[in-house]
């Protein structure tokens, strides 16, 4: 198979996420892109029948919830046109009838069911706050009209209350649970953690006297039970690891939660009555409900629940697990269309040293070499910054490892998984001490056998595409060539862009932006372009909403007046047309991996 070929196979691999099972536990709804762009399909629990039921309604990133119609018969999902994040709310039924619910311009997303109405969160009155859609009359109503953002909620089974969790009014860096009546009114703030502490509420118990809430005021998030009536709390984590609540048994016996550890997402059940717990008996890796960026209800019945499962060497699975037995079954298989399993690379979990003496975690990826050629090696910086690098099949990264290149993963101070003041340590600081993080491990990298100490890049997407600028304007000698995509690089400018939930969480980042406006202007890359040095590529899709394609824009202008430099000689610019923040479309995955793929061979 020729480099060509094998690019194109790896890009088409098709990718499952989001398995929901209907409230009967009949079906189970899913997003695949067997087509080559996310749709949504039905499986037949029972026969294994597998129908599509969209054609090319659903948003590029799978990263959205589905939710199902309480009686079992509507699929509701979001719409996006060109990639801008800009989502419709929608239903489909079994046999693929569709309608759009809400049209609300901005950013809506779906929260939870009661009968025929839809809570949800939207962008359309400024601010992230709730929304009700009403089934009988097809209006919407605001719940909330908050200045801070309203990221999450749920609604009791009785349908009375919601239980949601907010940026405090407090504390930019403070999250706080709530409980309400249905339409907003009698809030009260459940009494937990601290003024900063991030508290969040994710699940009803069946009885609708308890909720399911996590707190990290003790330095790692841990899970616990809420009680109503008296305001007690049970916690249930033992606090050595980071845990994050994911929902009640539908029966009300136990709870599972996910827990974060070396690079890895393990689930765990809790048994309320016994006090006893365990991790589910899978391959260490990411296994989960939903998607990364979202849950879903996993649950089939009272013992069995799906989740996604993959490693950093095999793709993703749905597979049902079952709590009474501890065994599990696959439902949807990984998919590898011809290529060999084996092709890819299992990653390493290793740590190393920064300038300050701070360990620094990430994952290393060596694919088998040649005879003793050293070689080439990529630094590749997740984004966010609060996320990490983890132990699952990263599409991007197994095709620098196939192209034969050394990838490293850090997870740099400001990362999730590790607690509280490690994850807040970049508050403030944004191209700081984790910039130094990552120059580390270019070093390190650089230091280890069988790596070709002259040919390093640095890479990364969103937050690490901002990182991919800082360490090409603030290392120059460090990197022999740098890769930005969808990146930051100029903070102002994207507070003026920006949706209001992203302003929110950049002052909750980096303060305000006129207050500590000199440090906005410092930690911006696009002032420091005159310490540029080392080949550039840069893509970004033009509907970006997160991060717009005026950063990038802005970035090349400057090193054209200020540096003198030429697009297509000292560094490449590419714009991707009707793509937004990320894609996973394939015919978008093949044009950035072709891209990425010719200026790597290049350059390095």
């Amino acid at each position: 198979m020729t480099d060509s070929d094998l690019l194109e196979a790896i890009a088409r691999l098709p990718t499952v996420s989001q398995p929901t099972p209907s409230p009967s536990g009949d079906a189970l709804a899913f997003i695949w892109d067997e087509t080559g762009r996310n749709e949504l399909y039905l499986r037949d629990l029972a026969t294994d029948e597998v129908t599509q039921i969209s054609d090319g309604e659903l948003p590029r990133s799978a990263a959205l919830p589905l939710l199902w119609s309480p009686d079992g018969e509507r699929v509701y999902y979001h719409r996006d046109e060109g990639g801008d994040e800009q989502y419709d709310l929608c239903a489909a039924d079994r046999e693929g009838t569709h309608e759009t619910l809400v049209t609300l311009d901005g950013q809506n997303r779906l929260l939870d069911t009661y009968g025929d109405d839809l809570l949800f969160t939207s962008t359309a009155s400024g601010q992230m706050n709730l929304h009700w859609y009403r089934g009988e009359t097809g209006e919407t109503e605001q719940v909330t009209d908050r200045e801070r953002p309203v990221f999450g909620a749920s609604v009791s089974p009785d349908g009375d209350r919601l239980a949601a969790y907010q940026v405090s009014d407090e504390s930019l860096d403070g999250y706080e649970a709530v409980v309400s009546a249905r339409d907003g009114g009698d809030a009260r703030q459940l009494d937990l953690g601290d003024v900063d502490s991030e508290t969040m509420v994710e699940d009803w118990h069946p009885e609708g006297d308890r909720v399911l809430v996590e707190d990290d005021a003790t330095g790692k998030s841990r899970v616990g039970v809420f009680a109503l009536d008296d305001d007690s709390v049970r916690w249930l984590s033992a606090g050595d690891r980071p845990e994050h609540a994911v929902a009640f048994t539908p029966d009300g016996t136990r709870v599972v939660a996910i827990r974060k550890r070396d690079a890895a997402i393990v689930p765990v059940v809790y048994d309320l009555a016994e006090g006893e717990s365990r991790e589910f008996d899978l391959p260490l890796g990411v296994t989960r409900p939903g998607a990364l960026m979202s849950l879903c209800d996993p649950f089939v019945d009272d013992d069995e629940l799906v989740l996604t499962h993959q490693t950093a060497a095999a793709r993703p699975e749905v597979v049902r697990y079952d709590l009474a037995t501890d065994t599990a079954e696959t439902v949807h298989p990984a998919a590898y269309g011809d290529l060999d399993p084996d092709t890819f690379v299992e990653a390493t979990y290793h740590t190393y040293e920064s300038e300050d003496g701070l360990e620094i975690g990430g994952l290393l990826y060596e694919p088998d070499r040649d005879g003793d050629e050293p070689a080439p090696a990529i630094v590749d910086v997740h984004g966010g910054p609060h996320w990490q690098s983890m132990r699952r099949f990263n599409v991007v990264v197994q095709f620098l490892a196939t192209q034969g290149y050394t990838v490293f993963r850090p997870n740099y101070r400001g990362s999730t998984g590790r607690g509280r003041e490690f994850k807040l340590a970049v508050r403030g600081d944004w191209g700081g001490m984790e910039q130094a993080d990552i120059a580390a491990a270019g070093r390190w990298l650089a230091a280890r056998e069988g790596v070709d100490a002259d040919r390093i890049a640095v890479a990364g997407a969103s937050y690490g595409g901002y990182s991919a600028y800082s360490q090409l304007v603030q290392y120059p000698d460090l990197w022999d060539t740098v890769v930005a995509r969808v990146g930051i690089t100029d903070l102002h400018a994207l507070y003026e862009e920006d949706m209001p939930h992203f302003k929110t969480i950049l002052q909750q980042q980096m303060g305000d932006p006129e207050e500590n406006h000199d440090l906005w202007r410092d930690r911006s890359p696009v002032e420091h372009v005159e310490h540029a040095e080392a080949p550039l590529c840069i893509i970004h899709g033009v509907n970006d909403p997160r991060c717009p394609i005026s950063q990038s824009r802005l970035f090349r202008e400057a090193l054209e007046d200020e540096r003198g430099w030429t697009a297509g000689e000292e560094f490449e610019y590419n714009e991707l047309d009707e793509e937004g923040h990320g894609s996973g479309d394939q015919e978008q995955k093949i044009r950035t991996f072709e891209l990425l793929g010719a200026f790597l061979d290049e350059r390095l």
